[in-house]
């Protein structure tokens, strides 16, 4: 299985990475930033508890796993439509003011618009409209019918749920296994968080994600976390194991470059 969407900071080309570094053995798994899923496809770990802040999201993950056939025949409506930029307006305005309109349709506009969007983004505006401009790409399906199918099947045993992460993070136990990927400190002027406050992750949220990995591993829970390699993150975490790994990064849709990451644990 692979994700569906195309999400900031996804996983799938570090799953070997975090494959190798999990714990021998562990009992629930717990996810508190879903995004794309990439980690979670790639594990298909039994007893799975996932969250992410982004009620639309989590809504398109119900959506394919209580009625994957609905999510499907629309899917292949919206691609019979040449996908203009009037196309992609007019499907965007559906999307954010649209009556009467069904969970799977919904589900569908949400892959739809991610697929056809500038760079796969998926931002809102204050108003909490879905506000990214069109790819200017004519052609292409929007979906894997195989793939979406296989999702829809592991998720009927895969607990979803939506909120902030911090609630989410009381629920594991002695034993226990969670994996972090949350919203990256940035790279460069790590005092600077206003960018992420806008996008509603600020340098106080980073601190209580911290706060709350204190006291995972006060209560015997194991962890991983992926973030920049960066001094304030080597600095918050340095109790921890933290080992540095290659990746590549996109720089708007023209290219990649090379970064460093860091993968953390507790054990």
């Amino acid at each position: 299985m692979k994700p569906f969407v195309k999400w900031a900071g996804g996983k799938r080309q570090l799953l070997d990475e975090i494959s190798r570094r999990l714990p021998d053995t562990y009992g629930d798994y717990y996810e508190p930033f879903l995004g794309g899923g990439a980690v979670l496809f790639g594990l298909q770990p039994k007893n799975a508890f996932v969250c992410d802040i982004n009620p639309n999201l989590v809504d398109t993950y119900r959506s394919i796993r209580d009625d994957v056939d609905g999510v499907l025949d629309m899917l292949r409506l919206f691609d019979s439509s040449v996908a203009t930029k009037e196309t992609y307006m007019d499907f965007r305005d559906t999307y954010n003011h649209g009556v009467d309109v069904s969970d799977a349709e919904r589900a569908a506009l949400f892959i739809w618009l991610n697929k056809h969007a500038f760079n796969g983004l998926y931002r809102e505006n204050s108003k909490g409209e879905f506000n990214v401009p069109f790819n200017n790409k004519t052609s292409g399906d929007s979906f894997d019918e195989d793939n979406l199918r296989e999702v829809s099947a592991y998720l009927r045993s895969v607990d979803l749920s939506t909120g902030d992460f911090e609630e989410f993070l009381e629920r594991p136990r002695e034993g226990d296994f969670v994996y972090v990927d949350s919203p990256y400190v940035p790279v460069s002027d790590t005092a600077n968080f206003t960018g992420y406050a806008k996008d509603g992750f600020s340098y106080e949220d980073h601190k209580r994600l911290m706060e709350s990995l204190y006291g995972l591993s006060r209560r015997g829970v194991k962890w991983m976390m992926s973030n920049n390699d960066v001094d304030l993150v080597r600095y918050w975490y340095k109790i921890y194991n933290i080992q540095s790994v290659d990746v590549r990064r996109s720089i708007n849709a023209k290219g990649n470059r090379k970064g460093r990451e860091v993968i953390i644990t507790n054990y």
